[in-house]
């Protein structure tokens, strides 16, 4: 039965990289699509996000399917919960993925405010933040996870940055920017938060690999 669950497991590897890639084109896509002003790619993202809720919801099933027929014990009920838990915040990151087009799409013929240089940089941190934390659950790397907890302040360090710029450069000196300041105030916060729900996502790993909870306690990392 064991070896059953083991083939059965390796699948749920590839759901989970199969959700983390449809998170991370996500983001990049509806960036590029506010980088270069193209409501089409914009819409893609948007159009996509039901794929992705169908690929949860599948994911989310196979998960319960398992644990009902093989009542998996210590490391391998840690592992599919685990998935479920990453499965969830995966949907969530593909959500703000949508959130990000839709203030795209608000933005797309209006002139641009100012180059686009700190959202797109952004962007890559937590594009590179979702695949390392897909890799650390796929490689059981509580290292990897670590550093992609770790990085969050980064994240954090350069949204507070748009935001500061935006709002003392722009929205303070000329109220009359704000349907072009806020949106990308909106779309900074919205990349942040992807940061969070992937950090949320590498402390899960910690969790399946160590059994030790590291949320809200990153002294112990």
């Amino acid at each position: 039965m064991q070896r059953h669950l083991d083939e059965e497991l390796k699948e749920l590897h590839k759901d989970i990289l199969k959700m983390g890639v449809f998170a991370q084109e996500a983001i990049f896509k509806s960036v590029e699509a506010l980088k270069d002003r193209d409501s089409q790619k914009a819409k893609e993202v948007i159009a996509n996000d039901s794929n992705i809720d169908e690929l949860e919801l599948a994911i989310d099933e196979k998960c319960i399917d398992f644990i009902a027929r093989y009542q998996p014990m210590a490391g391998d009920l840690r592992f599919i919960a685990t998935g479920m838990k990453i499965n969830a915040e995966l949907e969530r990151i593909a959500d703000i993925a949508v959130d990000i087009s839709e203030r795209t799409l608000e933005l797309i013929d209006k002139p641009l405010l100012k180059p686009l240089i700190d959202i797109p940089k952004l962007s890559v941190i937590a594009q590179n933040m979702i695949r390392d934390a897909i890799d650390a659950f796929i490689n059981r790397d509580v290292e990897l996870a670590k550093k992609v907890v770790l990085s969050d302040s980064e994240a954090d360090k350069l949204r507070n940055f748009v935001q500061e710029e935006l709002v003392n450069d722009y929205l303070a000196k000329d109220p009359a920017t704000a349907s072009r300041a806020v949106p990308l105030l909106l779309i900074a916060r919205y990349l942040e938060r992807i940061c969070d729900h992937t950090t949320n996502i590498a402390e899960d790993v910690v969790y399946m690999v160590e059994a030790k909870v590291v949320r809200h306690h990153r002294e112990q990392l």
